[in-house]
């Protein structure tokens, strides 16, 4: 018979326990995209952060990679096509899940009028998430500014983010 051991401690233990509405999380936008931080690394203890985000068809992120930050992608609503490494594209609806390792060479497009998918990652890459978006203006509308692309390629480079090509028609 062995002995029981002590569970083992991680940081989210740090983390304090939260409810809150949509209408209460981080809203932030990319043009037509719309981000909300249901869970940031702050709140979870450095555990995990949480985006909930709506995108309309052809919103899409080219072929990237990110060596040290895992990404997990879960359809809500609508359809899009998933590009991972090498293979072709797989267009997938709601339910549909898709883990990839840090490293993983991926890129997504939306196919349907409209899509919503929730992005489960590193609380590194959520502040990623947050650098390349704007925060909302009042009553949460989309905000009078434009995410540009010298601010994409500062976050990329300092988050680590590598763009490897145009996704595949």
């Amino acid at each position: 018979m062995t002995s029981a051991t002590a569970p083992r401690q991680s940081s989210a233990s740090s983390a304090t326990p939260y409810v809150h509405q949509s209408s209460e999380s981080e809203l932030r936008w990319m043009g037509g995209v719309r981000s909300l931080f249901l869970a940031t690394g702050q709140s979870t203890g450095g555990a995990f952060a949480l985006v909930d985000e709506r995108a309309s068809k052809g919103d899409a992120v080219p072929l990237h990679r990110h060596a040290a930050d895992m990404e997990s992608f879960y359809v809500v609503e609508g359809e899009v096509t998933l590009f991972i490494d090498a293979k072709p594209g797989v267009k997938v609806g709601p339910g549909a899940f898709a883990h990839l390792p840090a490293g993983t060479v991926h890129g997504f497009r939306v196919e349907s009028e409209s899509a919503r998918y929730l992005l489960l990652t590193t609380p590194h890459h959520g502040e990623f998430y947050r650098a390349i978006t704007l925060a909302s203006g009042p009553r949460r509308q989309r905000p009078e500014g434009k995410v540009t692309g010298a601010m994409i390629q500062e976050a990329c480079r300092k988050y680590g983010i590598e763009f490897v090509g145009a996704l595949p028609e």
